[in-house]
């Protein structure tokens, strides 16, 4: 089992904060109000809204506003960022969604530990996608994992963990912004424990481990042969992105929000048909029926399923398309 973890030093601690999107930025200002920042790292600006500008990530624009050192490679294998990593000097390393895997040079170069913000229970959704993957799995809890890093990805000894129940409506959306806040308050509370107890780290369960890879475009195609129970969950794992769609009359048409129907469809009804309009429309699925309360068609804004259907030509036998 590796070392308790401690830092005695009467001074600050010299941390590096590793992050890129709005996720991070409440661990960002925790790790500010117990540490030293010494450095902050993101990834390069990307091109961003409507006029695809090049713009800095959230966690760059918060450095650039508090005036932290900031770098933003393309990759930490850069020579010179490298040689900026180890001037600075750090006691800790903190990761945050930053999008990137570290090198075994990188983790080697805190005094005391490089550390992780994870969005899951671990050892349950290690990857990219943990949040997504608590919702299609239909967890009703998941949480914060404060962990040592490793270079196995999400594979490092636990070092705290913070839990938050999944409401019945909670989204990739809603429930990342609430992870988010927790992140924060899970991180000060174990910088927080490095100055007193410190912490000990405890070795995953290596049985009990689930992955969640990262999410493509595709993952949002509905399959109407899937159980209703199974494409509501994605629906909601799947907003804000890459969305759930399925096509009508050729388009492609977003799902938004939907709830499993308490009645079933006839026998013999092809998934994906739509057999009642209304508040919602009411699809056949592989199992039960699914309510779909808010779509959105291609090029279009978000609609209610009433005005979708005033506008749209929709009638009870259409058939939405599924993926082949």
């Amino acid at each position: 089992m590796t070392k308790r973890l401690h830092f005695a030093d009467n001074r600050p601690a010299r941390a590096v904060f590793m992050g890129t999107p709005e996720f991070a930025l409440p661990s960002l200002e925790a790790l500010a109000e117990g540490t030293t920042i010494v450095g902050v790292v993101s990834q390069p600006d990307r091109a961003r809204g409507r006029g695809l500008a090049s713009q800095p990530s959230p966690v760059s624009a918060l450095a650039l506003a508090r005036g932290w050192p900031l770098i933003r490679p393309a990759t930490l294998r850069d020579p010179d960022a490298l040689a900026t990593l180890r001037a600075w000097e750090p006691d800790l390393i903190v990761v945050a969604a930053y999008g990137r895997i570290l090198s075994s040079t990188v983790l080697a170069l805190p005094t005391v530990a490089p550390i992780n913000v994870h969005a899951s229970l671990l050892p349950r959704h290690r990857g990219a996608s943990p949040i997504a993957a608590a919702l299609l799995a239909g967890d009703t809890t998941t949480g914060v994992t404060i962990m040592l890093m490793a270079q196995e990805m999400d594979a490092g000894d636990i070092l705290l963990q913070q839990t938050v129940a999944i409401a019945p409506d909670d989204t990739t959306g809603t429930l990342t912004a609430r992870l988010a806040e927790v992140g924060g308050r899970a991180l000060a509370e174990a910088v927080a424990c490095l100055r007193t107890d410190g912490l000990e780290p405890q070795p995953q369960d290596p049985a009990a481990v689930t992955f969640a890879p990262r999410l493509t475009k595709d993952d949002g195609r509905v399959r109407w042969s899937e159980p209703a129970v199974v494409i509501e969950r994605k629906i909601r794992a799947f907003t804000p992105w890459p969305s759930a769609f399925t096509t009508l009359a050729g388009r492609t048409l977003k799902l938004v929000r939907a709830r499993v129907a308490p009645t079933r469809p006839a026998a013999g009804v092809a998934p994906g048909t739509v057999i009642a309009l209304g508040d919602a429309i009411s699809v056949a699925t592989g199992d039960g029926a699914l309510d779909v309360v808010t779509v959105q068609a291609e090029g279009k804004r978000a609609l209610d399923a009433r005005a979708f259907v005033a506008g749209a030509r929709l009638a009870v036998g259409t058939r939405l398309d599924d993926a082949p």
